[in-house]
């Protein structure tokens, strides 16, 4: 099943790679034996779903989460395989669609007011004066 992202992009389901393995944690016998923990891969990189223009956007502010082009995406927080597979999907769809998002306006820059820099500084001296009754007084 194909993954929709935004209204214009979708992931074909062609390009989704699935593993899976065990899960860790509690749940008893039924954790040894069933492989509920889901990985969900998907090539950024040689994907044909994106426009350059989108690859290259996702390639420079993923950078960190990408291994080869590649992002991986887990999850193991159900006990049942097919509700990890729609958490993973859902994950990688808000990972990607934050990724494609125009920037927000930048920031602009300003001065503390007054009475911050006054609160700050009366609670600098406040915290010196409490280190400086701890210190020993001096030796006559």
């Amino acid at each position: 099943m194909d993954l929709d992202v935004t209204p214009t992009l979708t992931i074909p389901a062609s390009e989704l790679r699935w593993r899976f393995s065990r899960s860790s944690g509690p749940g008893g016998q039924h954790v040894n034996t069933s492989d509920n923990r889901v990985e969900l891969l998907w090539d950024v990189a040689g994907s044909a779903a994106l426009s350059e223009e989108q690859r290259l956007l996702l390639l420079s502010r993923l950078e960190r989460r990408l291994v080869g082009g590649v992002i991986t995406v887990t999850a193991s927080e159900e006990r049942s395989q097919l509700r990890n597979r729609e958490i993973a999907r859902r994950k990688l769809a808000d990972i990607v669609r934050g990724g494609v998002a125009p920037a927000g306006p930048s920031r602009r820059a300003t001065k503390p007011t007054r009475g911050s820099n006054r609160r700050r500084l009366a609670a600098k001296g406040q915290r010196s004066e409490t280190k400086a009754q701890r210190r020993r007084p001096p030796a006559e």
